[in-house]
């Protein structure tokens, strides 16, 4: 069997430690033929974010905040079962998983720092206004 393409790179050089991925399957719902019945082709991928050592203390505070209501005990689930084959459906909760932990150990965004509106912008509002109120101003009340 071939060897899975990990390691798998949250962000930087920090990668998902095979050894702590916890990899269950079953088969998979919805129709199929002969074979449905005998592959376990629905994959559930477990990553236990609370003992990990694989990810700085920041970021898996920043993670263990921001997935509170996905974790169980500690633990962040990914199912796959959209591919017929196993091995693409474990691929593609490796890659969900990666992509989640990128999102949630991502640090907060700058705070907008509030600016003033030049006053020439205002200034032309204001006349592009006036203007625009004397056209219709212009049109009204003429009796033909």
């Amino acid at each position: 069997m071939e060897r899975m393409s990990g390691p798998y790179f949250i962000r930087g050089s920090v990668s998902l430690p095979e050894a702590e991925l916890m990899w269950r399957f079953s088969r998979s719902s919805g129709p199929g033929g002969q074979h449905v019945n005998t592959s376990d082709s629905q994959v559930e991928l477990r990553f236990d974010l609370g003992r990990t050592e694989a990810l700085p203390e920041v970021w898996k505070a920043r993670a263990l905040e921001r997935l509170a209501s996905r974790l169980v005990g500690g633990v962040v689930t990914v199912r796959a079962s959209e591919h017929r084959s196993q091995w693409r459906n474990r691929e593609a909760a490796a890659v969900r998983l990666t992509a989640l932990l990128a999102e949630a150990t991502a640090p907060p965004p700058k705070p907008r720092r509030a600016t003033k509106i030049p006053r020439g912008i205002n200034e032309r509002r204001l006349r592009e206004k006036k203007a625009r109120a004397e056209t219709k101003r212009g049109r009204a009340g003429r009796d033909w």
